[in-house]
């Protein structure tokens, strides 16, 4: 079985199509600070209006998890850059009657939405901690597929069977690694969207709180995964879990790291937690011929960059 096999049916979530008319996009390359490059969208106004009367119950109950698209090769690659470790600090929600510790109670975690190509699409995605108190960290192909910017982008925070109790956040700006949205490199598969809610001035942080992020830690550790698998044995209506020790990519050699996990698509953006709860990698693919592997990308330098840009 050749790579570019196995990748075609990985648990991603894809679709490809020219932009949805009616969306405000950006989409420039820009340099950090350290040098990394990342790309970001801004959505205008209108659009965020848009998303949040898109989804009605009937479109979120139809949207499918798409792994039938993938990129033919997998890029050649050098080693994922490695800052300093550095932890950014999350916070329980000041919003009344939801002042649980958010990795204790998980409503954090939640459904991401969106549109590619005419098509809907369903991930996961978790709110963590950001000096702008609502961003959302998912996976790279979540909110770009070759280049194109996903439209009606929304995140359902605490999603169960149906119910949205915080209702719907959609993306004012989507942010993801330069080398994901210009090649597709599925190592660096990770993004960070920027939200605002339907109505109302309250973060996401005052309404649900924020786990903590971390970056630039070691290898090989161990990880709590969280996610909504919507494709069978599992119908995407609840959160799903599996734990497991990262151990690096032997089949494709890819950067990204993989754990014991039978989640489907639908779980990919799903954060993984270490011990201390803090998020340092997100579902991102698995191999149709290694039965309950999810691989995450390496929070490294690439990946704080991305964070740093939405998270400001």
């Amino acid at each position: 079985m050749t790579h570019s096999t196995v990748l075609r049916r990985c648990t991603r979530l894809l679709g490809g199509a020219a932009l949805v008319a009616g969306l405000a996009v950006g989409g420039a390359g820009a340099a950090t600070a350290d040098g990394s490059d990342v790309e970001r969208t801004e959505l205008s106004g209108t659009a965020q209006t848009d998303a949040h009367g898109y989804w009605t119950s009937e479109r979120m109950e139809a949207a499918i998890p798409a792994d039938d698209l993938a990129p033919e090769d997998a890029p050649s690659h050098a080693d994922v850059e490695k800052g300093e470790p550095t932890t950014v600090q999350g916070r329980s929600a000041e919003a009344p009657g939801k002042n649980k510790k958010a990795a204790e109670s998980k409503d954090t975690v939640g459904k991401v939405f969106f549109t590619q190509g005419g098509q809907d699409y369903v991930c996961s995605g978790n709110s963590v901690a950001s000096s702008n108190g609502s961003t959302v960290s998912t996976a790279g192909h979540c909110v770009n597929d070759a280049g194109t910017w996903a439209t009606n982008w929304v995140f359902v925070p605490g999603y169960d069977h149906g119910d949205a109790p915080y209702g719907t956040w959609a993306a004012t700006d989507l942010v993801s690694t330069d080398e994901w949205v210009s090649g597709e490199d599925i190592s660096y598969d990770v993004a960070f969207a920027t939200v605002s809610p339907e109505s109302g001035s309250v973060t996401l942080e005052d309404a649900v709180g924020s786990t903590s992020i971390a970056f630039n830690r070691e290898r090989g550790a161990d990880y709590d995964a969280y996610g909504y698998p919507a494709a069978a044995p599992f119908d995407g209506e609840s959160l799903e879990s599996c734990s497991g020790t990262a151990s690096d990519d032997t089949i494709g050699g890819t950067l990204s790291q993989g754990i014991s996990c039978d989640m489907t698509g639908g779980s990919s953006g799903g954060p993984w937690f270490l011990g201390d709860g803090a998020q340092n990698s997100v579902n991102s693919f698995g191999y149709n011929g290694q039965a309950n592997v999810m691989y995450g990308p390496y929070f490294g330098a690439e990946a704080q960059a991305a964070y740093d840009e939405a998270a400001a």
